[in-house]
């Protein structure tokens, strides 16, 4: 897979979305809190997928995205949470409320 994701938003929300050929949506949305602060709500991979990474390619690019753009994440889907538990270089994008709380660590 070589990224194939779509971005697709609006003023207040988003979503990351990729399909393979003949495939059904995987997607992973966002609600944007503000100018600096990124929700990131809900994945949803169908099984499809299953073993094929792309559960995590979607928030690895909606990491990078906030990484380029300088905003932080809050990552309320359990999925999104743990990815950020696994990936401890991620910790500087959690939302500074989270990190003081120890959430998604």
């Amino acid at each position: 897979m070589s990224d194939g994701i779509r971005l697709e938003e609006n003023e207040t929300k988003g979503r990351y979305v990729y399909a393979a050929e003949g495939g059904p949506e995987a997607f992973l949305t966002f609600s944007k809190a503000g100018a600096t602060r990124i929700i990131v709500d809900h994945t949803e991979v169908p099984d499809f997928y299953r073993g094929k990474g792309v559960g995590l390619k979607l928030v690895e690019r909606v990491v990078a995205d906030a990484r380029e753009q300088g905003k932080a994440i809050v990552p309320l889907c359990p999925y999104a949470a743990a990815q950020f538990r696994r990936h401890p270089e991620w910790a500087d994008l959690l939302d500074p409320h989270m990190r003081a709380k120890g959430q998604a660590r």
